[in-house]
């Protein structure tokens, strides 16, 4: 028999990896003969430089500017003239203490940083994944590492912060870095809203980031002035990437991304699957087993275990979910191509219990896993 393990990762308690492992213990314990791969994948938001590093990329590691300009230690993935950039590794809402958020203020300048090291590394590909951001600077901090400049009236830099585009009069890109030119981008986001409007990048995600909605007004009348202010100096076609699915995503830094860097938009977890060659790896697989924290109906959205379970149901495979809440039926769950889920709860019902002690329970689930794919194989006399 052979089982391929994908999960994402339980945000907050196990790396994808980490979650990997210990279903596979427990899968090892009950089908000892069995061959087991893990392959720890992400929806291209957190954990997509992990996948990376996991297939085989290349760490580099990069002091940049956090979302609020103090200092942070980041990673992307090379991989030959492939590099893998994750958003929040720099630009993230995790690296702020919740007392210390301003929505006003977040850049996403140290993305643009590790964007930067990607290009210093050689690379002629570079895969944006986008998700958690903290900013709502519609990518204008990530374009200043790279060349551009933001001006108010007077001729002078605007400080980093989607607030400050309020006062934006000039962009300016003749500093933009050229070996942008000769990169294909590629935008890794599941979120498909434009930058602008009541489904907009401030609109939707700026409460999550803190904003007040005297603040959300704020963040989008400065994206606003950005949009108009942009189209004065590359063209209304350029600008009108602001309506673009995925424009709003990371705050904006996917407009950026679209109109400026001319990247392509894909689903995160279609490019995290051909990077870590999850495709190749689901040759005979007689099993799938994927997941995440909780299985619900944002899971639907294109996140990481829907994707998995599509690719492999295409197949026939049967595909086994494990997760630590569960809030999807059975009917849901078929649909989406995921024969049976476990939850941690299942296992342990105190939920500090599953929160405190992930590692353990996956392993409990993995062999009831294994139990059950047992019970199909056939036996002789």
């Amino acid at each position: 028999m052979y089982v391929l393990i994908a999960p994402d990762k339980f945000k907050g308690t196990l790396a994808a990896a980490d979650v990997a492992a210990a279903v596979a213990a427990g899968l090892a314990e009950v089908l000892p003969g069995a061959r087991i791969a893990t392959i720890p994948v992400a929806d291209g938001g957190e954990g997509t430089v992990a996948a990376a590093l996991g297939a085989g990329y290349t760490e580099v590691r990069r002091t940049v500017a956090g979302p609020h300009g103090r200092p942070v230690e980041a990673a992307l993935a090379v991989l030959g003239e492939t590099a893998v950039v994750e958003l929040a590794a720099a630009s993230g809402l995790d690296l702020v203490p919740e007392a210390e958020r301003d929505a006003r203020t977040a850049s996403s300048r140290g993305t643009g940083e590790l964007v930067a090291a990607a290009l210093d590394a050689g690379a002629r590909r570079i895969v944006l994944g986008v998700g958690g951001s903290a900013c709502t600077d519609g990518g204008a901090g990530l374009l200043s590492a790279l060349g551009a400049r933001f001006l108010d009236a007077s001729g002078a830099v605007l400080d980093d912060g989607g607030a400050a585009l309020n006062q934006l009069a000039c962009v300016d890109l003749s500093g933009l870095d050229p070996r942008i030119e000769k990169v294909d981008f590629v935008l890794a986001s599941d979120v498909d809203n434009p930058l602008l409007g009541e489904r907009g990048a401030a609109a939707v995600f700026g409460p999550q980031k803190g904003a007040t909605p005297e603040i959300v007004a704020e963040l989008e009348s400065g994206l606003a002035q950005f949009v108009e202010v942009f189209e004065r100096v590359a063209g209304p076609e350029r600008a009108g990437a602001a309506a673009e699915p995925g424009a709003g995503s990371a705050g904006g830094v996917g407009f950026a991304a679209l109109a400026v860097l001319r990247a392509s938009r894909r689903r995160g977890i279609d490019v995290v699957m051909e990077l870590t060659g999850f495709t190749a790896a689901l040759d005979g697989a007689d099993a799938v087993v994927t997941g995440e924290g909780r299985l619900d109906t944002q899971t639907l959205e294109g996140k990481a275990p829907a994707g998995v379970a599509a690719a492999a149901a295409a197949r026939g495979i049967p595909v086994y979910a494990v997760c630590g809440r569960l809030d999807l039926d059975a009917d849901t769950l078929a649909a989406a191509g995921i024969g049976a889920a476990i939850a941690l709860t299942d296992v342990e019902p105190d939920v500090a219990t599953c929160i405190a002690r992930p590692g353990p329970l996956l392993q409990e689930v993995g062999g009831r896993i294994g139990r059950a794919l047992e019970q199909r194989v056939p036996t002789t006399a």
